[in-house]
């Protein structure tokens, strides 16, 4: 009974280093492998924009029509542009700073900071990692008129 116990303890270890480590190598391949010396400016028409699509990496993804040919950049959580209040519709003409790094055995344009018109938000930090979305929280007289506050 007792050999169970330190069999099955020590196969849940086992399992949960493993699963450490497999999230750490997926969390730093994108951060680790973005330099910000390396960015480009990108400007371009929207093409098209999917706020979620089924393959890695996983987000918000506009296809940017530019002079050298369609890119499609990453943008990161389409939550965080809507909770900015960004709107990005086909035929936008934007401009995005950001980097292509190496990507799942292919590259993918990681973009840091969008601009439309006038208006830009910071989508990344300087080292890559997505701004990440934080919902808003409900006060008790919000919640009870069935709003956010």
């Amino acid at each position: 009974m007792a050999l169970r116990k330190i069999i099955r303890s020590g196969l849940i270890l086992s399992m949960a280093a493993t699963a450490s480590v497999v999230c750490a190598q997926q969390n730093s391949s994108s951060a680790a492998s973005y330099d910000a010396a390396r960015e480009v400016t990108l400007v371009g028409t929207v093409v098209s924009y999917q706020s979620s699509v089924d393959k890695p990496p996983l987000g918000a993804h506009v296809l940017l029509s530019t002079p050298a040919g369609n890119v499609d950049v990453h943008l990161g959580d389409a939550r965080f542009l809507n909770a900015n209040h960004f709107q990005i519709q086909t035929g936008d003409s934007i401009r995005v700073i950001g980097e292509n790094v190496a990507y799942g055995g292919a590259t993918q344009f990681l973009a840091r900071v969008i601009q439309k018109g006038t208006q830009a938000l910071m989508l990344r930090s300087v080292r890559g990692i997505p701004l990440s979305y934080t919902a808003p929280h409900k006060s008790a007289a919000a919640a009870r008129q069935g709003g956010v506050k």
